[in-house]
């Protein structure tokens, strides 16, 4: 499933008056049935969809509307489609089709049922560096393919790795990629950067030069990011991360997690180096790498000075043993060539140009004249001195507006806010308060960063601001039982939280869509963008009807009250079958689901209708014999003990006035 930058998870109605998304529904080229928009991103969104010719769901892109008028933005997407299409690896979502349907841009492509590399970090980071090298050998091996066709990817991010459901990893959105020429290499958009800033090569900052090694720094980033659970340079806007990203190195991936290998911090570091003749050629060369460490990891070695060694960029060793002391801050005010320059003048002076010969006047005697030897001798050590003095003065020149009117801004960082001012002040700068910045690092009210940084040249009485530290950011859980899930998603994102996943229980006192619980919760405290699990009612358990005809509706009644169900009994009926009091049928009938509150209609029997003996003593045989066959009792006659053979009934059974069903037989006993 394919998500924007920020990992939006599968598109949500906004409630019964949210808009519907005109492009759900649509049938785009004839081909694609667009259902619901899964994820929304800066330039397209992306919809589950059905193709029609195929008879298969895919993912399709569609450019925002505006975009498709726009001939760059909409050639740059073509060229995705193109890019993509000539990439095969099972760590690379296929792209299918690409077309335009009256001015709307799209392309089809693999749909990955699942969730991102952003969720896994979420939830799952700070991860051991073997499993975080595992996370990334699938994308390495993918950006190693596209390297290998001559592509780079240029958006590299955890947003965009995708892992399906059934384990997969699949690097996606070949957007911004294009085909490396030797001949030029700037940026596709005519110079505008291209990319998300937290993971922009600092080239690509500079001149929006990239190649292979750009997508290396992304890559190398999202592995300082897989074991930390941070990145590595923040900032309030992107231009001040993308300042960083050219400016600082990426620090240590032990310095917010102790204990890693070094030769794990020389990994981040070599694919991470703001020199890219410092990184990998390519993603298929920091795989090699990433298999290198990840032997030594399922080793067990903890520390391998030669792996180190060998992975720590070159020019970090030199600097290691090269960097000069920290009182060793002068520049050198001048290297050879500027040195020859100063000094031609001075040779120009001890060469005098010649001048025409005149006669010499007659003058009188004089002392013996020094040798010339001597004389020369004398002018070239003056030329000298001047020399010397030309240079000693050149060079204070130089150190004053190099060096010797700057300070080097105090390192203070940790300090409080006094001492931090009080250290500024006596070396001549004027400190002044920043705003206020979180730190995981550097407690609540401590100094956590300078500018300019610690070591910084500063020019005497320069300011310096301070930022202060305002502890760990983090946030607590709000309480979100009884809101809608929606309500939920919505204070997690104001809370400064990250939405997790929705699970889906059964209840009897939480109405459905309403949140039951939380997963940390409510008033647990977490850093920013922490995910927060949500229990979601889905109502009352549905009950599934037990057949009750033919049994006693008392206990059927009984038994709806329990299940949070009601009975009635809606009709009462003679039966032959049915004996009085149970069930004759019931509504629904048995096997239906039905839910808590429904209401179930039995019809009970009133048990057989009976009809009324008359009595027939006295009578003759034939008359009563005829009433009672008339009212549908059968007959049948004996003689009374002692009869006197009269005919007349001297008794009969049932007696007169007994209710019996209809059809019953009447025994007549005759005297």
């Amino acid at each position: 499933m394919q998500r924007d930058e920020h990992g939006d998870r599968r598109a949500r109605a906004g409630g019964a008056d949210a808009a519907p998304d005109p492009m759900t529904g649509r049938l785009l080229d004839g081909r694609y049935r667009i259902g619901s928009r899964i994820a929304r991103g800066g330039m397209a969104s992306v919809y589950e969809a059905t193709d029609l010719r195929l008879d298969r769901t895919v993912a399709v892109k569609v450019m925002h509307p505006g975009l498709g008028d726009d001939n760059e933005f909409a050639e740059r997407f073509v060229r995705e489609a193109r890019a993509a299409a000539r990439l095969s690896h099972p760590n690379v979502v296929a792209v299918y089709d690409q077309g335009d349907d009256e001015g709307t841009v799209f392309l089809a492509m693999e749909l990955i049922p699942g969730h991102t590399l952003r969720d896994v970090i979420r939830k799952e980071s700070p991860m051991s560096p073997a499993k975080a090298l595992a996370v990334m050998e699938p994308v390495l091996s993918a950006l190693a393919a596209a390297h290998r066709a001559g592509l780079v990817h240029r958006d590299v991010k955890p947003e965009n790795v995708l892992i399906a459901d059934d384990g997969r990893v699949k690097v996606a959105d070949f957007g911004l990629a294009k085909a490396v020429s030797t001949d030029t290499q700037h940026t596709a958009t005519g110079g505008v950067l291209i990319g998300t800033v937290s993971y922009l090569a600092p080239e690509l900052v500079i001149s929006g030069r990239a190649d292979a090694r750009a997508d290396v720094y992304a890559a190398g980033v999202v592995l300082f990011e897989l074991l930390t659970g941070t990145k590595p340079h923040e900032g309030e806007t992107p231009i001040q991360v993308a300042y960083k990203h050219v400016h600082e190195d990426v620090p240590p991936p032990s310095t917010f997690e102790p204990g890693l290998p070094a030769y794990v911090d020389a990994l981040v570091a070599r694919a991470t180096a703001r020199d890219r003749e410092l990184r990998p050629a390519d993603a298929a060369v920091l795989l090699h790498q990433v298999h290198r460490v990840s032997h030594a990891l399922a080793e067990g070695v903890l520390d391998d000075a030669d792996l180190t060694a060998d992975l720590t960029p070159l020019r970090m060793q030199v600097e290691a043993v090269e960097a000069p002391g920290p009182d060793d801050t002068a520049p050198e005010p001048f290297d050879s060539r500027e040195f020859a320059t100063l000094t031609a003048p001075i040779r120009t002076v001890s060469e005098p140009a010649p001048t025409p010969p005149r006669p010499a006047p007659p003058r009188p005697p004089a002392p013996k004249a020094e040798p010339p030897g001597r004389r020369r001798s004398r002018k070239g050590l003056v030329l000298l001195i001047v020399a010397l003095l030309l240079l000693v003065a050149g060079g204070a020149g130089a150190w004053w507006f190099l060096d010797g009117r700057y300070t080097s801004t105090p390192g203070v960082l940790g300090m409080t806010q006094k001492a931090a001012e009080r250290e500024l002040e006596a070396a001549g700068l004027d400190p002044k308060a920043g705003d206020p910045a979180y730190s995981e690092t550097v407690e609540a009210g401590r100094v956590v960063s300078t500018d300019p940084d610690p070591g910084s040249k500063v020019l005497d009485g320069g300011t310096v601001t301070i930022t202060l530290s305002l502890g760990k950011e983090r946030y607590d859980v709000p309480v979100l039982k009884d809101l809608t899930e929606d309500e939920a998603q919505d204070a997690l994102t104001t809370g400064h939280l990250g939405f997790g996943t929705t699970t889906e229980k059964w209840s009897d006192t939480v109405a459905a869509g309403i949140v039951i619980s939380s997963s940390p919760k409510a008033g647990t405290t977490l850093r920013p963008d922490a995910p927060v699990d949500l229990v979601v009612s889905k109502g009352p358990k549905p009950v599934k009807l037990q057949d009750w005809v033919g049994k006693d509706a008392d206990d059927a009644k009984e038994w709806l009250k329990d299940k949070g169900l009601k009975g009635k009994v809606s009709k009462e009926e003679y039966s032959d079958d049915v004996d009085e009091g149970d069930v004759i049928s019931m509504d629904p009938p048995a096997g239906t689901t039905v839910h808590r509150g429904d209401t179930v209609s039995f019809v009970v029997s009133k048990g057989p209708e009976l009809v009324e003996v008359p009595s027939v003593r006295g009578q003759g045989v034939a008359a009563a014999t005829e009433t009672l066959e008339n009212l549908g009792f059968n007959v049948e006659t004996h003689d009374a003990p002692g009869s006197l053979g009269l005919g007349f009934v001297f008794s009969q059974s049932p007696g007169g006035g007994e209710m019996v069903r209809p059809g019953s037989t009447i025994s007549l006993s005759l005297i």
